[in-house]
């Protein structure tokens, strides 16, 4: 059976982060659960660099929505990765700005993210 992959990055609107400094978090979102998949989940890892790296960037309004995001992801076993800003530009330190999930394969990261709206 062949799966698909993708990974999700979920961004936290309510901090109205300017264009870069979102794109940077986005980075460090999806690099950091990247390297947790390669960890527990090779095949995964190296199934989604092999189908293109798919990446879907969604937005959410709260840090409580970026936990429970973490807290689905861990229930079903997804590797994720929750990013505290160092607070050297626009943040206070520690700052939740991103959850990164991911990769997984589609039909598991769908089943509680499939919902969340594009950013």
């Amino acid at each position: 059976m062949s799966f698909k992959y993708k990974q999700i990055i979920a961004v936290r609107t309510d901090l109205k982060m300017s264009k870069g400094k979102t794109a940077v978090q986005v980075a460090h979102g999806s690099l950091s659960s990247y390297i947790k998949t390669k960890k527990y989940y090779p095949d995964w890892a190296d199934n989604w660099l092999k189908e293109g790296q798919k990446k879907i960037t969604v937005k959410v309004k709260s840090e409580e929505e970026i936990q429970e995001l973490a807290e689905l992801a861990r229930k079903n076993d997804i590797p994720f990765a929750i990013i505290n800003d160092a607070g050297l530009t626009q943040l206070q330190p520690g700052t939740i700005t991103v959850v990164g999930i991911g990769p997984s394969r589609e039909e598991l990261i769908d089943k509680f993210c499939s919902d969340l709206p594009l950013l």
